[in-house]
Formats: structure tokens, C-alpha cells, sequence
């Protein structure tokens, strides 16, 4: 076995979602003596360059938006030309396409991964994608997910998968005042306002006008309040011109994509997330380890609990709970370092999941090399 082995992940891109920042947690904590990781995209991503530096490639071929038979013949020159061992896909259903073709071309340990629970797209998409994620049982020899959720909903015809759970660098999240008053500062906030914050994606699943409409009541009821919104999407113009018509376009940041992460979340009060369906939200993990106390949505897989007595969760339905829980969020706030938080996030551990991974990866390839079956299913 030639090390270090390059396993390749297929992604979209490598932006600062879920699934890619805890890829790059992964990859920044293997052995890359032993493991390196290389990158099937479609798109430029916001970690490119890191990924270079750690010493990965990164590939593009055309997006499957360029149609169907183009998409499916890209893939079959790429492995033609790039013979892999090891195939690991992180997306959702359509890795059911990466998967067949890495199999016909004769790679052998593939991987599909899920990270989520719900597909996105129109209804024409959504049954597109369920025909391509038919493919997955037969072209994939390993299975893993981030939650039991996420395993049912991509692997409902197979028992049992790995669960590899979301990880984190924790440490770089531990509150820092330091941080916080730096953020704070720049934010032109004293220590008499109550920052309100959230860090995703700006799209439907993640329902930020929900939030926007909680925290207009909110600000109703206390004019010292803000909320902050880190991340872009799609959908940021119409928030932003939400928060114009309820008159709280200025009391809402919307900072956009920042690398600063931990420093944003040690200058908020209270982290919130009213998202539809979440099974991937690496920010929630975040959010507890920096003491962070978490109002989220109760369709969030409390797999993401770390256990600190940090995260309440309330039903969408229930609009003024939402409001009277953030309203109450100042007297629940007061420790952000506690031993409960350090000895919940260990299991949350970047270091640890990755060496996990790492074995597998190489556990796998081994028994592939000694014509063992390649099956795995636990809990990791």
C-alpha cells in the first residue's frame, strides 16, 4: 500500500457549508503522512486555497446542471484518467451517480455519506434525485451518516451504517472576552445590548424569516436587543428586505461569510435556529462550546446536544415562546466555560473522529487488498 493514500471526496464545492467545514476539520486534523484528501468539485470553493496548502488536489468537471449525459460522461473520463482507491461522496442522493461510475470503473472501496434528511429542488428535482439515490445500495460498499437520521433517510433499504458524528476543533471555540469585545466593538454594541445570532446558509431549510419575524417582536419588547446573521445564500436580499418592511433593518447584521467564526460567536448572547430539518449543523456544535445557550427548531436532531443543559427546544408553531425564551436568554447567560461544557464536546472532537476515520479508510483498503468483503456497520 502506497502512502499516504488519496481518498477523494466528491462535493459540489468546498464552500463554508456543514458538510465542507467539517470535511476540512477532518482533514486538518488527519495523519497526511498516511491520508491525504483530494477534492471532486464542480464549483470554486471558499477553502481551495487551504486545501492546496494541506496538500490536496482539487478537480473540477462540469455541474450536473450542464445536463444529465454530459455530467455522467465527465465522471467516467475523470476516473478513467484518475484511478482512485478510495471514493468518498458527500452528496446526499446524487451520489448515487458518483458511485455507479467509480464502480464501473473499477475503484475499489466507495463511500456515499449523508448528511442530510430532506432533498432539495422543485418536485421535478426531488424525483430525479430520488431515482439517482436508487443507485446508491448497489454502487456503494460502505455507507456512513452523521446522525441515525441522516442514515434512514439516504439508506432506508439497508439496516445498519456508520455514524460518524459531526466533530469540531473545539478548543478554538471556547469563550474568549477578548474576542468578544474585539467583535463587539467593530459591531458598535456595548455591553448593555443582547446580540442574537445565527451561522448558516441563507436558504429555505434554515428559515431565516421565521427568525427575522421572532426577533421584530423581540426588539418590540427591548430596544437593546440585535440580531446578527453570519453566512450567504440565496435568499439574503428578501431577508434583507424583510427586516426593511418591519422597520429592523438596522438593528439586523447580515455579516455575510466570515472565517472568524469562533470570534462571532463569543460576541453573541444567544445563538438561534428555527431551521426546518437539520441533521448536519456543525454551527450548533460550535455554538455549545462556546457556551452559547441555543434556542433551536425541535425538527433538529438532538444527536447535536452536547449535554451542557445549553439547548432548548421549541416547536414553530409556538411563535410566542420563541419570543419570550429570547427574551429571557440574559439571566440564562451568564458562564460560558463550564467542566460540563468541556466534557460534552469530547465527543464532538475533530482529533478523535478524524484518526476513526483515518483507520477506516485504511482497515478498508487493507481488507479490499486481501479480497475480504468490504461491509461495515457501527457506530462511531
Amino acid at each position: 500500500m502506497i502512502k499516504p493514500v488519496r481518498v477523494l471526496h466528491a462535493v459540489v464545492n468546498m464552500n463554508r457549508g456543514g458538510a465542507e467545514t467539517l470535511l476540512m476539520n477532518l482533514y486538518r486534523n488527519i495523519n497526511r503522512n498516511e491520508v491525504q484528501f483530494d477534492f471532486l468539485t464542480s464549483f470554486e470553493g471558499d477553502y481551495d486555497e487551504e486545501i492546496k496548502q494541506l496538500g490536496g488536489k482539487i478537480h473540477r468537471i462540469p455541474s450536473i446542471r450542464k445536463g444529465h449525459t454530459k455530467y455522467l460522461r465527465s465522471l467516467d473520463y475523470f476516473f478513467k484518467d484518475h484511478p482512485y482507491q478510495i471514493v468518498h461522496a458527500h452528496m446526499d442522493k446524487l451520489s448515487g451517480h458518483i458511485l455507479e461510475r467509480a464502480k464501473l470503473a473499477g475503484v475499489p472501496v466507495r463511500i456515499a455519506h449523508s448528511h442530510s434528511t430532506m432533498s432539495e429542488g422543485s418536485p421535478a428535482v426531488k424525483i430525479y434525485k430520488w431515482k439517482v439515490g436508487r443507485k446508491i445500495k448497489d454502487s456503494s460498499t460502505h455507507q456512513m451518516a452523521c446522525s441515525k437520521e441522516a442514515g434512514k433517510w439516504l439508506f432506508p433499504r439497508l439496516s445498519s451504517y456508520t455514524v460518524l458524528k459531526n466533530s469540531i476543533q473545539s478548543r478554538d471555540f471556547f469563550f474568549d472576552p477578548m474576542q468578544r469585545h474585539r467583535i463587539r466593538t467593530a459591531l458598535g454594541l456595548t455591553d448593555q445590548h443582547i446580540l442574537y445570532g445565527h451561522v448558516g446558509r441563507l436558504h429555505k431549510p434554515k428559515n431565516h424569516k421565521y427568525l427575522i419575524e421572532r426577533f421584530a417582536s423581540v426588539f418590540q419588547q427591548n430596544k437593546r436587543a440585535r440580531l446578527i446573521i453570519v453566512g450567504d445564500g440565496p435568499l439574503k436580499e428578501k431577508l434583507q428586505l424583510q427586516a426593511e418592511k418591519l422597520r429592523i433593518d438596522k438593528v439586523v447584521i447580515f455579516a455575510g461569510v466570515r472565517k472568524e467564526i469562533p470570534a462571532f460567536l463569543h460576541a453573541m448572547d444567544a445563538f438561534c435556529y428555527s431551521s426546518l430539518h437539520e441533521v448536519n449543523s456543525i454551527s450548533v456544535i460550535e455554538a455549545q462550546a462556546a457556551g452559547l445557550p441555543c434556542m433551536l427548531s425541535d425538527r433538529i436532531t438532538k444527536d447535536l446536544d452536547i449535554g451542557a443543559g445549553l439547548c432548548s427546544y421549541l416547536s414553530l408553531k409556538h411563535s410566542r415562546r420563541w419570543e419570550d425564551e429570547m427574551l429571557d436568554i440574559r439571566s440564562r447567560s451568564a458562564e460560558r466555560y463550564t467542566p460540563q461544557i468541556e466534557k460534552g464536546i469530547k465527543a464532538f472532537n475533530a482529533s478523535a473522529s478524524a484518526l476513526l476515520l483515518q483507520n477506516f479508510y485504511l482497515s478498508k483498503l487493507k481488507e479490499n487488498c486481501h479480497g475480504k468483503d468490504n461491509s461495515i456497520y457501527s457506530y462511531v
